[in-house]
């Protein structure tokens, strides 16, 4: 037996090893997965407790976004990896050529294992219903309508002033030090609601993702909340809180938007406030124009015309960059919801309507 044959049998028991291991990993987590108070008091509540502020003191003061230049360097890495597979392919160099999808494989199972231990466990704790302790339940057309009418007086009310407060504020790093702000002063009524130093950032990305329809994400590894820097102004403040919500540990986007909700909508700075109701209106808008579209027509004509302009700023901004590839993705991010605890898909964003109708029973306020 040659040299290099021993070596590469040598590599791919090890390998063989190291994917043994993973797997038994992958699927502890998943077993944890179907134990939501453990995951909760274990993980939610415990080793994402420290990794949370162990990663904001080391890495959320950075002014630039070193998860973006991670992904960068994946992206390369990948590309890479799949020329050198090719070449191997047109060399015949097919003894190589296993070694290389358990190189693979491993990756991919590093990758998948990072994911839920630094963040993705927390898709699976309880819902933010029963941990806030608020009531989820169906309501009919007429409750509906109702809060749908408070948030649009909210919004015209809160779009007269924010003007005022935007002129004041010169960089994109003064909205997402009020975007914290509001975050840190979420409700008292919560004591759940607890953060530790969050921040947001500027995404690196920004010219990519507003093809991907994206207004932000988070990123899993790195624990940074990242927003799309060139979007309509009005989106920036509770997208920012929204992905601090990510950050806190909230992990399924209804529960993202309505705890992004509830810290913009109760932030000092008046931009912050409208941006929070103007979210929470087009969400409960939309559920009306599925229930009854008279009352939908009826509710539009309430809208003031600032907010009417605002609207279709936002809608023509991203109609620009209406693709094909942000299709695909959205197509990509259903199925990876899916299978993530929320079977509801891209449609689970539109229920922060049931967490904000039960807080709205339980308060009497928004």
């Amino acid at each position: 037996m040659s040299r290099n044959l021993e070596t590469a049998t040598y590599n791919r028991k090890a390998y063989g090893i190291i994917l043994a291991v993973l797997t038994l990993l992958m699927f502890l987590i998943f077993w944890l997965g179907h134990y939501p108070k453990l995951v909760e008091t274990y993980y939610a509540e415990g080793l994402y407790l420290i990794i949370n502020v162990v990663r904001n003191f080391m890495i959320g003061w950075l002014p630039l976004s070193l998860g973006d230049l991670l992904y960068l360097a994946l992206i390369v890495y990948l590309v890479y990896s799949l020329v050198k597979f090719i070449r191997l392919l047109f060399n015949k160099s097919f003894r190589q050529i296993p070694l290389s999808i358990l190189r693979l494989i491993v990756g991919f199972q590093i990758f998948a294992c990072a994911f839920y231990l630094l963040w993705g466990l927390n898709y699976f704790r309880p819902t933010a219903a029963v941990l806030l302790q608020l009531r989820q339940q169906e309501y009919d057309l007429n409750e509906l309508t109702h809060v749908t009418r408070l948030l649009i007086d909210s919004a015209n009310a809160t779009q007269c002033v924010y003007w005022e407060s935007a002129r004041k504020i010169k960089t994109e790093q003064d909205y997402f030090a009020i975007a914290s702000d509001a975050v840190k002063n979420l409700p008292r009524e919560f004591s759940l609601l607890k953060s530790y130093r969050p921040s947001a950032k500027s995404s690196l990305f920004t010219p990519v993702i507003n093809y991907m329809a994206t207004s932000g994400y988070f990123n899993p590894f790195t624990g940074e909340a990242q927003v799309n820097k060139q979007m309509p102004l009005v989106n920036t403040p509770v997208t920012a809180c929204h992905e601090m919500a990510h950050q806190m540990g909230f992990a399924r986007e209804d529960e993202a938007n309505f705890v992004g909700f509830l810290a913009a909508k109760q932030s000092a700075d008046r931009l912050t406030r409208y941006s929070a109701y103007y979210l929470a209106m087009q969400e409960f808008l939309r559920q009306v124009r599925r229930r009854d579209t008279v009352t939908f027509n009826q509710l539009k004509k309430q809208i003031s015309q600032p907010v009417k302009n605002d609207l279709r700023a936002d809608r023509l901004y991203w109609e620009h960059y209406e693709n094909q590839i942000g299709y695909i993705t959205g197509i990509f991010y259903d199925n990876f919801l899916k299978a993530n605890n929320q079977p509801q898909g891209l449609l689970t964003y539109n229920r922060m309507i049931y967490l904000t109708m039960a807080y709205y029973r339980k308060y009497g306020k928004l």
